[in-house]
């Protein structure tokens, strides 16, 4: 297949599934669409639109929108003018019905993942707040937006197995793609069959197997495939669900969610044969399922490719957070708003006007509020300040050991492994610094910066050779973890060294002192909770690396030969072992 046919099966399955999608949103429930924005982004976007004109509402979650702001509460106006407490319902129940995009999943805040993926599973939402016990309905299809740049990033496990697809739109553009392959009457038609639409057990049975040889093992994702062949089998006006559509929900719905490579059939260990003749009867059944299990599994490996293999590891292997980023901080004047608690101004934090008056309009005809004319009684109890949650910046220090014969491997390796992380962390102004230790000291080469030029020039004559002062490189290593901690900065400190210190802190040789000291320094950096990877740079394991390894409560990775993407995808939390 040529690339621009690749292109254009990508395409034709994205529109496949957002027919699919239209035509059952009740059980299929959505669809994570990666890319950027984009003309093909918009084109699909409008074409699902159109799909589902017949099912408004449409609604788009704002940034930064709040846990009330999705599953409602009191009505702040209607409240204080009718002086007793009115219910608004939230987003999510105003798009019962319809169609719910979310922009920027990849970076939706947890209780607001939490939320979305309790709506999806209820179908509804149940709200318990400002005095209101509800229930609302809220069957809606969620549209996840994927825009993450790199492989760190990536809508949340607790999101992504709860829509069907995953449609992968990066790198096309909606010109000369075409948009046909359904319209809206034939979707309006499918609906009316679906009921009726089965999906034979040989075709469930083969769909299961599918899953269990990609590693899929979530239910859900069974589910999805049943539903996506049966939504298939209807659109095309059929009775029953066959072969193609379950080919078709298979590489829609499990190929995107493989783990693992599919094993060759020759690489399969045979069955042993039955006892006695036991089976024979149902030898012509399996021979019937067999071709039917065959064309799932070849329409899955024709879908799956090395980039949704990766993609499917990231996702499953990492609990999906939101990247390397530096850790989020509590603050009362400075950071993102995330909801509102209650205090005093007076004491440092700034005052929620609108939680305030939240608070205190349900008790205003307790405390003689009669008509909208009388002023609003609000006390003490009442106040509420704002609440806020800076995420700050990280720092990566690569504290490498330069001492050595073997020191330029180590160093090019480093090399290789910066220009790594700072490709990764370009969209997040992320920080690295490099300090490399030798002779008797320990020198700060590149200072903490972004900038790759100017790390590229001072690393270009890195020198190397001579003692190993280690006690003094982990030394600066905890002084510049402290001072970019007090700039807001996260600190990673990622040393590399075969944990052979001859040098002592004083600058005399002597083995036994600079060992001593290299420890008591591992203690102090280890006190000051900084986290800390240990790359062990020896040809193999060494014990005095594993040592300093536990004295520093690191992640310990014995690297005989080092490679620069296993310290980038260690340091970016992926593979890291004690």
């Amino acid at each position: 297949m040529t690339p621009a046919d690749s292109v254009r099966e990508r395409w034709r399955l994205a529109l496949r599934a957002g027919d699919l999608l239209a035509v059952d949103p009740g059980a299929l429930r959505g669809a994570i669409v990666r890319a950027p924005p984009s003309p093909a982004l918009d084109a699909w976007l409008a074409r699902y639109r159109a799909l589902t004109a017949d099912r408004a509402p449409w609604r788009r979650l704002p940034a930064g929108a709040t846990a009330a702001r999705l599953v409602g509460g009191l009505d702040l106006a209607a409240s204080l003018s009718a002086g007793k407490p009115l219910f608004e319902s939230g987003l999510l129940a105003a798009c019962d019905g319809g169609t719910l995009v979310v922009p920027m999943a990849e970076r939706l805040e947890p209780d607001i993942g939490a939320i979305l993926a309790a709506a999806l599973d209820d179908h509804g939402v149940r709200v318990e707040r400002d005095g209101f016990s509800r229930q609302e309905s809220a069957s809606f299809a969620a549209l996840l937006i994927d825009e993450s740049a790199g492989e760190d990033e990536a809508v949340a496990m607790r999101l992504s197995d709860r829509v069907a697809f995953a449609i992968d739109l990066n790198g096309l553009g909606a010109g000369g793609l075409g948009t046909d392959v359904s319209g809206l009457g034939a979707i309006q038609q499918a609906r009316g069959k679906l009921k009726a639409t089965l999906v034979p057990d040989a075709l469930i049975e083969a769909l299961a197997a599918t899953a269990l040889r990609c590693g899929v093992i979530s239910l859900r994702a069974l589910q999805f495939a049943i539903a996506a062949a049966r939504a298939s089998a209807a659109l095309e006006g059929r009775d029953k669900a066959n072969g193609e559509d379950a080919a078709l929900a298979a590489a829609l719905v499990i190929a995107p969610r493989a783990v693992m490579a599919m094993p060759e059939d020759n690489q399969e260990a045979a069955e042993p044969p039955p006892e006695d003749g036991a089976g024979e009867q149902d030898a012509p059944q399996q021979g019937q399922e067999g071709p039917l299990a065959d064309q799932v599994i070849a329409a899955v490996k024709a879908a799956i490719d090395a980039s949704i293999l990766s993609g499917a590891e990231r996702a499953g292997g990492r609990a999906r957070s939101s990247g390397k980023s530096g850790a989020a901080r509590k603050s009362l004047l400075r950071g993102r708003p995330y909801g509102a608690r209650q205090g005093e101004p007076s004491r440092g934090g700034r005052l929620q006007l609108i939680d305030t008056l939240r608070a205190a309009a349900p008790w205003q005809k307790i405390r003689g509020r009669t008509n909208a004319a009388d002023p609003v009684c609000v006390r003490r109890d009442d106040l509420r300040i704002a609440r806020y949650r800076r995420r700050e910046q990280s720092l990566t220090i690569f504290v490498v050991d330069a001492s050595g014969s073997a020191a330029m491997q180590r160093l090019g390796e480093t090399k290789g492994a910066i220009e790594e992380l700072f490709a990764r962390s370009y969209s997040r102004r992320d920080e690295v610094a490099l300090i490399a230790f030798r002779k008797s000291a320990a020198d700060l080469l590149v200072p903490p910066t972004r900038s790759l030029v100017r790390a590229r020039r001072l690393l270009a004559e890195l020198p190397g050779g001579g003692g190993t002062p280690l006690a003094a490189g982990i030394d600066a290593a905890l002084l510049l973890a402290v001072q970019a901690g007090k700039r807001g900065r996260t600190p990673t400190i990622v040393l590399m060294t075969d944990g052979r210190a001859n040098v002592a802190r004083s600058g005399e040789g002597g083995r036994e002192t600079a060992q001593r000291e290299a420890l008591d320094a591992a203690r102090k950096l280890r006190a000051m909770g900084q986290r800390v990877l240990l790359f062990d740079t020896a040809p193999r394991p060494e014990p005095l690396a594993a040592a300093l390894a536990k004295e520093l409560g690191a992640a310990y990775l014995p690297l005989p030969y080092a490679d620069r993407r296993l310290i980038a995808a260690a340091v970016a939390g992926k593979g890291a072992a004690r």
